[in-house]
């Protein structure tokens, strides 16, 4: 059956309506989306259908994931077909010239370190002028106490993969920077997350 194509994520699920919320507050009425580690495509899925005027291209590194997007998306003419993509590639082949947002949840955290500066690049490469690339997770933070929850989480994560972990926002925004890009928004989320908005660094 089609459906056991599908991934679930837990996450995805409890997550997606607080992100579509700030999604539509941010967006303007129409674009071009990219998201980055789309993963199951249950975000592709219910935020396209919430932004009728953009169109959305999911995609992730894993080839494995593409069958599950595809599956969670099938009908919504305005998701296009998924990508396979790797942020550490110097260029990102299929995807557009120029987008107007980059979307990119919970793989900062679930990847290599380096994976954050090839988001940062690689998104400073095709958003438009007036783009924005909105990340989401959580995140460490000079100054402010991390939750006994997130302290377990990075632990395990680091547990099961010794090139994952939180990270500290603010050598996020370094890598950023490196990249042509600031910090414009932070925007606090449920269950300790942040959703961060980046755009390009104005030059006077």
């Amino acid at each position: 059956m089609t459906d056991d194509l599908r991934r679930h994520s837990p996450a995805a699920e409890r997550n997606r309506v607080a992100i579509l919320a700030e999604l539509q507050r941010l967006l303007p009425p129409q674009g071009l989306l990219l998201e980055i580690a789309s993963g199951s495509g249950q975000h592709a899925a219910h935020c396209s259908a919430g932004l009728p005027g953009w169109q959305w291209q999911p995609s992730d590194f894993e080839a494995e994931a593409l069958p599950s997007i595809r599956t969670w998306c099938a009908g919504l003419d305005r998701v296009r077909a998924p990508l396979r993509l790797d942020v550490l590639s110097p260029e990102w082949p299929g995807v557009p010239a120029q987008v107007d947002a980059v979307f990119c949840a919970n793989m900062i955290h679930i990847a290599p370190w380096e994976c954050c500066g090839g988001l940062m690049r690689g998104a400073a490469r095709h958003l438009s002028p007036q783009g924005v690339l909105i990340t989401y997770g959580p995140y460490l933070e000079d100054g402010v106490p991390t939750t006994p929850g997130n302290l377990g989480f990075d632990v395990d994560l680091r547990l099961r993969n010794a090139g994952w972990g939180l990270r500290r926002r603010e050598d996020v925004e370094h890598e950023a920077a490196e990249a042509g890009l600031v910090l414009r928004e932070r925007v606090a989320m449920p269950a300790n997350n942040l959703l961060l908005v980046w755009v390009r660094e104005r030059s006077g």
